[in-house]
């Protein structure tokens, strides 16, 4: 994939940060929840698709957090540390769930669920350089 492709990709993540708060000013909670999983599975593609050439056909997050964590081993507090598991194993049940499951997330869930990416998930993504 040529790094044209792998900015689409960082483009299409970071689109989705931005809706994921735009949602939640809507109050739209379960959107919302899906748009932050998208953006946490496209930005590890990307910046697996920059450190490998390629990434794993998944949509765990948690599988996907190991692979980038060969390169960046601070990563792997987002699985090994039980409160960052918590919230990494949401958002990846978030991407079942919020499409073919009758599952409906409330406010409080949708807005803890955003803080923790944009206070210590991005946080960590941006270091991986």
């Amino acid at each position: 994939m040529s790094l044209e492709e792998a900015e689409v990709i960082r483009r299409r993540a970071e689109a989705f940060l931005v809706n994921t708060q735009y949602l939640l000013e809507k109050g739209e909670w379960d959107l919302a929840v899906f748009n932050l999983e998208q953006y946490c599975q496209l930005i590890l593609k990307y910046k697996l698709l920059i450190k490998f050439g390629s990434y794993p056909r998944t949509h765990s997050l948690r599988r996907l957090i190991r692979e980038l964590a060969k390169v960046n081993s601070s990563l792997l507090t987002l699985v090994e540390d039980e409160a960052n598991l918590h919230y990494i194993a949401r958002l990846e049940e978030a991407y079942t769930a919020s499409r073919y499951m009758p599952y409906t997330y409330e406010e409080k869930e949708a807005k803890s669920l955003y803080k923790f990416v944009v206070e210590h998930f991005k946080p960590l993504m941006d270091g991986v350089t």
